[in-house]
C-alpha cells in the first residue's frame, strides 16, 4: 500500500511525463513527415540505371533491370535486386510506374526508406512500400509494415506494427 507521499511522488512523476510529452509535442509534428518532397524535386530529370542484367519486352513496354540494379534521378537514388520500369503505352519515353523488390532502399536528399518491396506511380503520384518498412528523416526513424505516400497531397500513412523514434531538442 503507497503513502501519501509515495502516492504524491508517483503523481508528481506522471505530471512531469506529461509536461515533457506535452513540450514535445510541437517538435513531434515537425519533426516527422510521410511526404517524399525530394520526389518531386527530381522530376523531369534524366534516369540513368545500371544493373547486372536487362530484358526488355516491348509488346508490353516493360523493361526489367536485375541484379544489383540501382536507378538515379537527381538526388533520387533507388536500389534494389530487380527493377521493373512500365512505360506508358506507346511512348517509350514517359515512365509511369517503378516497381522494385528485393533489398529495396529509396533516398532523396531529405530522407531514406528500406523495404522489401516498393512501386512508384508516377500518374498516380503515389509510392507505396511494403515488407519491414524503415523509414529515416534526419535523426528521426519511423517503422512499420507498409507505408503509402501521396506525393500531390503531401500525405502518408504507415500502417502494422508502427514504431516511431523522434529525437526532440532539450
Amino acid at each position: 500500500m503507497m503513502t501519501g507521499g509515495a502516492k504524491l511522488r508517483g503523481f508528481a512523476q506522471i505530471v512531469a511525463v506529461m509536461a515533457c510529452i506535452a513540450g514535445a509535442a510541437p517538435a513531434l509534428a515537425q519533426g516527422t513527415s510521410l511526404s517524399f518532397a525530394g520526389l518531386n524535386a527530381v522530376r523531369g530529370q534524366p534516369v540513368e540505371v545500371r544493373s547486372d542484367s536487362l530484358q526488355v519486352d516491348n509488346s508490353t513496354g516493360e523493361t526489367v533491370f536485375s541484379g544489383n540494379a540501382v536507378l538515379g534521378q537527381g538526388d533520387m537514388r533507388l536500389a534494389a535486386q530487380t527493377i521493373k520500369v512500365v512505360y506508358a503505352p506507346g511512348d517509350n519515353a514517359r515512365i509511369r510506374r517503378l516497381e522494385a523488390s528485393g533489398g529495396v532502399t529509396l533516398v532523396t536528399a531529405q530522407e531514406a526508406a528500406e523495404a522489401a518491396s516498393a512501386v512508384y506511380d508516377i500518374d498516380a503520384g503515389t509510392v507505396r512500400m511494403s515488407g519491414s518498412v524503415i523509414l529515416t528523416q534526419g535523426p528521426n526513424v519511423l517503422s512499420g509494415d507498409r507505408l503509402t505516400v501521396n506525393l500531390r497531397s503531401g500525405q502518408g500513412s504507415l500502417e502494422g506494427r508502427v514504431r516511431t523514434i523522434i529525437q526532440t531538442d532539450r
